[in-house]
């Protein structure tokens, strides 16, 4: 193989595929990310055999086609280190050289026919929706997965596909956040009746591999796995095992609640203000509406208090709940600071409901009131 590349190109595509690649591993080879320099296209790939991503590189100019085998760690250095605009890149299947203008490295290379594919995107059946409503889902549920709970199942994004859109959900017991929204079904592509949990780090990638993507991505959902094709990529990813909860069930009945709406951008910062003396110990804010105003008292035990008030449109009869700030705080800070928010609320021993005009709520349960 031998080809010259424009390297900041590459140091990006790199740094996506060696996401994925573990730093340890009982196969050492997955350690590395492998090149296929085409005579039309260039890709790189990355797998811990669970998640998975192949990534196109523009700016390759191929003299011979070939595949080669980075070392996630050593070549990324190299990558990020030089200043050259352009590097050259030569194996003969045992070492590799990289040379730039000033500089000339030699790795060891391993035999580029142990790396495992990653599958590429084949599918006839799938949701077509936009890159950036794609990203807002990730944005607006991921914070809500519980990675360190025995409840597996909840490690990950559940995700529902039918002919009226998408319904993404997330939750770790505590709180849930659901997003639901417009998507274009091709073939007749739909969940159904199977669970569909796509793990946390495998939706980061996804909106890692999105970032710059304005145009519409494809979702495919299968029996054990997803696939996500963008224009220029294709994350693979194997789906969570286990029972979601019931998720509809969560949602307390609207009716009797107060409806009381705000503003995101000053609510935020009265959250943040009342949580500082907050501790892992005394978590607990006390919200309560009523008045024309939102008041939010913080009581720490070495920490001392906290006494924030918020003029709100909400003049009717007052209410209270006592409620984690950092739960509230994860839910406003992906929303827009102008944006609006209705919470509504039945008494201190029900949950509130937190939602927007686009789609999205979250459900917050509420802790016992300390005294």
């Amino acid at each position: 193989m031998k080809a010259t590349c424009e390297r900041e190109r590459l140091l990006h595509a790199f740094q996506l595929a060696a996401m994925v690649a573990p730093a340890r591993s009982p196969k050492p080879i997955l350690q590395n990310v492998k090149l296929d320099a085409g005579t039309e296209t260039t890709t790189l790939m990355g797998t811990d055999l669970d998640v998975g991503l192949r990534i196109e590189v523009p700016g390759f100019e191929v003299e011979a086609p070939g595949s080669v085998i980075l070392p996630r760690d050593r070549f990324g250095k190299i990558l990020a280190e030089s200043g050259d605009e352009k590097l050259r890149l030569e194996s003969d299947g045992r070492k590799t050289w990289v040379r730039g203008q000033h500089s000339e490295f030699q790795l060891p290379s391993e035999n580029p026919d142990e790396f495992p594919n990653v599958q590429a995107f084949e599918e006839q059946k799938f949701h077509e929706l936009p890159a950036r409503f794609f990203r807002e889902i990730i944005r607006r549920t991921v914070y809500a997965t519980d990675n360190e709970s025995s409840r597996y199942a909840l490690g990950g994004v559940l995700v529902e596909l039918n002919d009226r859109g998408i319904t993404a959900v997330a939750t770790d017991g505590r709180r849930l956040a659901r997003q639901e929204g417009a998507a274009s079904a091709v073939g007749g592509h739909a969940t159904g009746d199977r669970t569909t949990i796509i793990p946390t780090r495998a939706m980061q990638l996804m909106e890692r591999v999105l970032a710059d993507n304005e145009e519409n991505v494809q979702l495919a959902a299968r029996d054990n796995d997803v696939l996500l094709r963008s224009s220029n990529a294709v994350v693979y990813s194997r789906l969570v095992e286990g029972r979601y909860p019931k998720w509809r069930d969560v949602f307390p009945r609207r009716e009797g609640m107060i409806h009381i709406d705000l503003t995101v951008g000053p609510f935020y910062g009265a959250v943040r203000q009342a949580m500082i003396v907050t501790s892992d110990e005394r978590r607990g804010v006390d919200f309560t509406f009523g008045g024309g105003k939102a008041v939010l008292a913080g009581h720490g035990a070495q920490h001392g208090e906290s006494h924030v008030e918020l003029p709100i449109a909400y003049d009717g009869s007052e209410v209270s709940i006592t409620l984690d700030p950092r739960f509230l705080s994860d839910f406003l800070k992906v929303l827009d600071a102008e944006g609006s928010i209705a919470v509504e609320l039945r008494n201190a021993e029900s949950a509130a409901v937190c939602s927007t005009e686009d789609g999205y709520a979250y459900v917050v349960m509420p802790l016992a009131r300390e005294q």
